[in-house]
């Protein structure tokens, strides 16, 4: 029983140390508001792409340079600077996640994921047909 016992508490300690090891990974998703008391500390903004003002971009003369304007659910709008290649599709998406840090008074984005608009937002008879095929 107690080769039992010992083997069981070995169990235990690795179960303790992979779950701390996953909380090291939890993302939460800050507004640019709070992401604006954190400086310098790397968060996960969700935004859109602000239309109202330039994307610039330019593929020939810089192509791992672009800077927008992103805009989260509150209203707030933060100037966004990504050191990479311009995301295809960026200005259809319905919802950008950036990960990044603030730097003074602008974002530096690591990484953009897109969120693609839904196929079924622009024509909801294709909805329809497809909730009555039950393939949603």
């Amino acid at each position: 029983m107690k080769k039992m016992h010992l083997i069981l508490l070995i169990a235990i300690a690795a179960a303790i140390t992979i779950l701390i090891s996953y909380t090291g990974n939890l993302t939460t998703y800050e507004t640019i508001a709070s992401a604006k008391q954190k400086p310098g500390k790397f968060v996960n903004l969700i935004a859109k792409l602000d239309t109202k003002e330039p994307v610039q971009y330019d593929a020939v003369k810089d192509p791992n340079f672009l800077t927008f304007t992103a805009i989260d659910t509150l209203g707030n709008s933060v100037k966004v600077v990504y050191h990479n290649t311009k995301p295809t599709d960026m200005e259809k998406s319905e919802r950008l996640v950036l990960k990044g840090r603030m730097e003074g008074d602008h974002f530096e984005c690591k990484d953009i994921l897109l969120k693609c608009p839904s196929k079924y937002k622009d024509n909801p008879e294709a909805a329809e047909k497809s909730v009555a095929k039950g393939n949603m």
